[in-house]
């Protein structure tokens, strides 16, 4: 079934994993909870399916360095997205029209098969980049036979055209790619197809200077489009925008526009582009609608090209991490993102604090620290006192309820000083925090806002403190939160 370029690619691999599996679990920044590569760099969530009772999550990886490369997809499964399976690697970048990555795509289950749409990249004698959108079909959600290109690089455009996001309504089959015109401008361009195989180009539905939308960078990764509770959503990853306010302060950024789409004139009608999170370390995320009809997410913890080389993880030979698994609800225009009630399982050793009181004063719950927690702070009185929380002496979360301001800071990963992510904030009434050996995850008000970051600090500090500049109040419930990896 495989070839022997393939073969020989995974047997590279799986050595790679073996030759450095010691010293990867000796890493005190090694997460408990969280999806991670065995080995070498993780970055994009790709595949994102639940087929035949079964969650399956595919992603980019490097398993020979912590740096970008030749991407492979690896490839993680779950019953129930707490428990996960490590499978065989999926994809290895063996054929000629993927030799330099089987990059981003996207999984549709069709007659009963599972099959992946990938981006073949490739580096061509004179160094310059080819692109082909590819297929690859399963039988048994494991094991892949690669058909090769179905889409080549259309006209007006440059060859990073990439990240198939592909999905059926009603009898027609659509993919959506990322791409960037001949005028360096960021597109979301629209395909339809009858069988997968033959596909024709429908146009941009979104992008740089299209829909009144102004400049709006100069490419756009990773589109997903769908629907949501009665309208269409199109996430993306744009590059090239700059800092506006308290927004787009990360290299690059990772949000959506709420709209109409025609599928008969393959036309997005949208408003403007909100950012999906608010820290440090949120990009490229991909959706799935699961048998129980939730619309469910998972980010990638990190950002391209930014800062990568100083997280401390790659001394053990790995860099990044999955988001938690996230449930998506769309209320008055807004992504409200929530934590999946499964997770709760992982829920051990219950401590509550019912009637929490800070008047100006800095306190220490005996019982709330941890390596692995999960908070939730809730009936919050204050209408005119910060709320401050600091984890382990390397992060804070503060809420001014003056200035209706949620921020979030950290030690920067390069220099000795701290730097902030901020966003606006009507009210704070509830808190509920995902804390790992080196992340954390912050959700407001039942997910109205999110702040996702890695945090390296000492990893023998476990504490979580408390902080007000006047009279506060909340209850807080705490868990630790049992180790699946």
């Amino acid at each position: 079934m495989y070839s022997k370029r393939e073969k020989e690619l995974f047997h590279q691999a799986y050595q790679e994993v073996d030759k450095h599996k010691y010293t990867v679990s000796q890493d005190p920044f090694r997460l408990h909870y969280h999806i991670m590569p065995p080995v070498g760099l993780l970055n994009d969530p790709n595949g994102f399916i639940h087929f035949k009772g079964v969650y399956h999550l595919f992603y980019q990886w490097n398993p020979f360095a912590t740096e970008h490369g030749s991407k492979f997809w690896g490839h993680f499964s779950s019953t129930d997205l707490v428990n996960w399976v490590e499978e065989p690697i999926a994809l290895a970048p063996s054929e000629w029209y993927e030799k330099n990555g089987c990059y981003s795509g996207s999984a549709v289950e069709h007659e009963g098969k599972l099959i992946l749409f990938y981006t073949g990249n490739v580096k061509n004698k004179e160094g310059n980049r080819e692109t082909y959108q590819c297929i690859a079909i399963s039988e048994d959600g494991l094991h892949f036979q690669k058909k090769g290109p179905v889409i080549h690089l259309p006209k007006g455009y440059t060859a990073h055209f990439r990240d198939p996001k592909v999905w059926k309504k009603k009898d027609t089959w659509y993919a959506v790619i990322g791409a960037q015109s001949e005028r360096g401008e960021g597109r979301a361009v629209l395909y339809s197809s009858k069988d997968l195989f033959t596909w024709n180009l429908l146009g941009p539905i979104a992008g740089s200077n299209l829909n009144g939308l102004g400049n709006f960078g100069f490419m756009w990764e990773c589109p997903d489009l769908f629907e949501l509770n009665g309208h269409d959503v199109l996430i993306v990853s744009p590059q090239g925008l700059n800092p506006k306010g308290y927004f787009y302060h990360n290299l690059y950024q990772a949000g959506y526009f709420v709209g109409q789409m025609d599928y008969e004139k393959a036309a997005f009608k949208h408003g403007e582009f909100v950012e999906l999170d608010r820290g440090f370390d949120f990009y490229a995320p991909q959706t799935t609608l699961d048998e129980k009809g939730r619309r469910i997410l998972f980010g990638w913890m990190g950002v391209p090209e930014e800062n990568e080389s100083y997280h401390p993880t790659i001394h053990y030979h790995w860099i990044h991490c999955m988001t938690i698994p996230r449930k998506l609800e769309l209320k008055n225009g807004k992504i409200y993102q929530q934590p999946v009630e499964e997770l709760q399982v992982l829920r051990d050793k219950q401590v509550a604090y019912p009637n929490v009181h800070l008047n100006g004063n800095t306190i220490e719950l005996e019982q709330v620290k941890g390596k692995a927690v999960e908070m939730m702070i809730d009936s919050i009185t204050s209408h005119t006192a910060s709320i401050e929380i600091s984890f382990r002496g390397t992060a804070r979360f503060i809420y001014d309820p003056i200035e209706k301001l949620a921020t979030f800071e950290r030690q920067s990963l390069k220099e000795n000083k701290m730097e902030k992510r901020h966003c606006p904030l009507q009210s704070l009434h509830k808190i509920h925090i995902f804390l790992d050996a080196s992340s954390l995850e912050i959700f407001l008000n039942d997910g109205e806002e999110v702040f996702s970051s890695r945090i390296f600090g000492n990893p023998s500090d476990e504490t979580i403190m408390f902080s007000s500049n006047g009279d506060t109040g909340f209850h807080l419930k705490k868990w630790n939160l049992k180790k699946i990896f």
